[in-house]
């Protein structure tokens, strides 16, 4: 018989009774990797909820557009220094800025300004409670990305005057007209009356938590009438693309320096923020993911191992006379190692795949409270941990089983 014959052979074996051993201890070798299956199911968990923030971020990215500086009072970067009450005593930015940056800037396609609050909306008896409405300037559309699936957006002559109009989200369309068609439909905003133009296109959430579509847009002049203007004002400036917005936000921050009066010597009293900030915060919020889940999946697994070791170490010793018999005739000590190997990886794999199912379907549920995507590469990763927590945690039993003397084997009761 050639080697590799022999090598298939001692496979085929090796797997029948390492599957024969694992089915006379089920119990047993359901309770050895209980830590297995713990620590797959986080490990899965944790790169699901990666995978859904990767993906999700670039959604939420591209919503609020790559390309745009946002002209604020407070920056958006708010770590553990965060010095809000610096940041609270600043001037406020002011509407006519639009028009002053639009005027001044030789790199900026569109500009705009907003203000937003939550409130809650009124259609006949139907209230939604949570709802993001904000005040907008034209162009508005064009900084912020928004496509209007359905009526029109608002006319120069609207915004100008302030009307009492307004464009609905998808989900709040949906709650407060279930089946009707919203558009020329009079809603109640604050207590007064206005009248739905249109129906944005449907976006989702952004990064996973806030329902983009629960939201209203009016004229900010009507917006102003309802709610205070004051230390609200969000001014967004677009560029063609983000290698002229690099040099856009230095030509920005000058004019904003000069419109706020600043000397040389005196810092910004206002804030550019750049979509690329909440990277930032992504990139910290996964790094304590990866360590938390990280330490927490390895305790488990090393755990795991420790008990996959053990009960190899038992079911070597239960099986001594069986090694002994196998070397009396004719077995290689590379037979019986690779025999116990394979009983501990199919050991590790079985606790993997375990975890792997139960993995799915709290992804799916995670998914509906935050964002979690299991795709092929965690499958992947999480059988070829299995297997190297196999090998290494039963390499030392199915060592000790190779190299034991067949004839002190062959006495062993």
């Amino acid at each position: 018989m050639s080697k590799i014959s022999r090598f298939i052979n001692s496979s085929w074996e090796g797997l029948k009774i390492s599957l024969s051993a694992l089915g006379i201890n089920k119990t047993r070798s359901f309770l050895t990797t209980l830590c297995i299956i713990i620590g797959i199911v986080m490990v899965t968990l944790m790169n699901a909820v990666s995978n859904g923030m990767d993906a999700e971020f670039d959604k939420s990215m591209a919503m609020m557009g790559q390309d745009v500086v946002y002209v604020e009072k407070h920056p958006w970067n708010r770590g553990p220094n965060y010095e809000w009450w610096k940041y609270r005593s600043r001037r406020d930015i002011k509407l006519d800025y639009v028009e002053d940056i639009r005027a001044s800037s030789r790199l900026a396609t569109a500009v705009s300004a907003s203000a937003s609050r939550g409130t809650s909306i009124r259609y006949k008896d139907v209230s939604a409670d949570g709802v993001f409405i904000s005040g907008v300037t034209d162009k508005y559309f064009d900084t912020a990305g928004l496509d209007i699936e359905m009526g029109r957006a608002f006319t120069p002559e609207e915004i100008q005057r302030g009307a009492k109009v307004t464009i609905l989200g998808a989900t709040l369309a949906e709650n407060l007209f279930d089946r009707e068609n919203p558009l020329n439909e009079e809603i109640r905003i604050g207590g007064q009356r206005f009248r739905v133009i249109g129906l944005l296109e449907k976006q989702g959430k952004f990064l996973g938590l806030a329902d983009m579509d629960r939201r209203a847009i009016t004229p900010i002049k009507a917006y102003g009438q309802l709610f205070s203007l004051r230390g609200n004002i969000q001014i967004a400036v677009k560029f063609p693309n983000e290698e002229i917005m690099e040099e856009g936000e230095y030509e920005i921050e000058g004019i904003m320096r000069r419109l706020r009066g600043l000397d040389a010597t005196e810092d910004n009293d206002f804030a550019l923020n750049k979509s690329q900030a909440f990277e930032a915060q992504l990139s910290s919020f996964k790094a304590g993911l990866y360590m938390v889940g990280g330490g927490l999946t390895a305790l488990s697994l090393i755990i795991g191992g420790i008990g996959v070791m053990n009960i190899m170490f038992v079911s070597v010793r239960e099986r001594t006379k069986e090694i002994g018999i196998r070397k009396a005739v004719g077995a290689k000590a590379w037979e019986i190692l690779y025999q116990f190997l394979i009983e501990a990886v199919i050991m590790c794999l079985i606790g993997g795949l375990i975890g792997l199912l139960i993995s799915y379907p709290l992804s799916m549920l995670l998914n509906q409270i935050f964002v979690a995507s299991i795709d092929i590469s965690v499958v992947i990763a999480a059988i070829v941990l299995c297997s190297i927590v196999g090998l290494v945690f039963g390499f030392i039993p199915a060592y000790r089983a190779a190299k034991s003397d067949p004839i002190e084997s062959l006495r062993y009761e």
